[in-house]
């Protein structure tokens, strides 16, 4: 019994020391218990190698069913281990560690860094228009990490619409643009909220939509609507963030009387007369330039939401993409603004 105590420990103790793999430790002691079998089996009892080896065959076979059983158990164990479904770890912070991966160059921005990118995680945004603005504005501000988006349009995806409307693709053709809008939204960004309002944005709609929304981006194509969003808004103390283009030239502004900012009334008290101002349809538009301008808005609503820098509260950015110019217009209140003023 000695000698195979000893035996044993060499298996063991000499191949961990050696680095012999487990398999094949298992492999030796299995030779081991099967010669010790075989010399109980095959030899007289009176011999000389049972005796030294001491006990019998049934003895020694019921010892290495038993550790048969035991490695058996244990191997068992390990194979449902390996093919349990990983435990999800608590979400403790704001944060899934997919997110902190994800926002990292904003977080280690020193102007928004963790609070800021958390502050964008809580706002919500609403867009008006899913075209050529709203296209590149909710695409960025998906990828930034806004919470909550609104998108409330109430036309359908155009051939003639993909020539600037990058969030849309040719398979949406025909499809409701907030629905095309609102995939593409989540393609890139699964943490956010998408929020997609089918219809047209009307006075007996607006006041209850914007009053759940921090900001309001204002991408439309026509006066009535921005003279809408800027009435409203202005009444619920909401900043507007609005762009316009036309043909190769943009510009972009953040209408909040609230802060004393001034309106969007009182800087274009009145819409201009037909045919002065034609739309894209009409006079053409470069393809890239909402992407510019959309792109603006989105980099100003990220500012808006997190304080960084200074914004376009009170002066008016145009574009001038055909000769690559830009140019800042000091704009402020009008005390005779029918929206805001007094």
């Amino acid at each position: 019994m000695t000698g195979f105590l000893l035996a044993l420990a060499l298996i063991w103790g000499g191949g961990h020391l050696l680095g012999f793999p487990l398999r094949m430790r298992a492999i030796l002691t299995a030779i081991l218990f099967a010669a010790v079998l075989l010399a109980h089996g095959l030899l007289p009892v009176d011999h000389a190698l049972p005796r030294a080896i001491g006990g019998s065959f049934a003895g020694w076979a019921t010892f290495a069913g038993v550790l048969a059983l035991v490695a058996l158990y244990a191997r068992g164990i390990g194979w449902l281990k390996a093919r349990a479904p990983a435990a999800e770890v608590a979400q403790t912070g704001p944060f899934s560690d997919a997110e902190l991966d994800r926002y990292a160059r904003h977080i280690v921005l020193r102007e928004i860094g963790g609070s800021g990118q958390k502050t964008l995680k809580q706002a919500r945004v609403l867009v008006v228009g899913a075209g050529g603005l709203g296209s590149p504005a909710l695409l960025y501000l998906a990828a930034a990490g806004v919470g909550t988006i609104g998108v409330i349009d109430d036309d359908t995806v155009s051939n003639s619409n993909l020539q600037r409307q990058v969030i849309h693709a040719d398979a949406d053709i025909g499809k409701a643009k907030v629905f095309s809008a609102e995939a593409a939204m989540r393609a890139i960004n699964p943490h956010i909220t998408v929020r997609p309002y089918n219809r047209r944005l009307t006075e007996e709609i607006a006041a209850a939509l914007f009053a759940d929304y921090d900001l309001i981006l204002e991408g439309s194509d026509n006066f009535a609507t921005r003279y809408l969003v800027n009435r409203v808004a202005a009444g619920l103390g909401k900043p507007v963030i609005g762009g316009a283009i036309s043909q190769w030239e943009g510009q972009l502004a953040t209408w909040h009387p609230a802060s004393g900012a001034p309106c969007y009334a009182c800087v274009f008290p009145e819409a201009p007369a037909p045919g002065l101002a034609p739309t894209c349809a009409e006079a053409g538009v470069i393809g890239p330039l909402p992407g510019v301008i959309g792109a603006m808005m989105a980099g100003e609503a990220v500012k808006e939401i997190t304080g960084a820098g200074e914004g376009l509260r009170g002066r008016l950015l145009i574009w001038d993409g055909l000769f690559a110019e830009a140019r800042i217009i000091k704009t402020k209140k009008r005390a005779d603004c029918p929206v805001c003023g007094g």
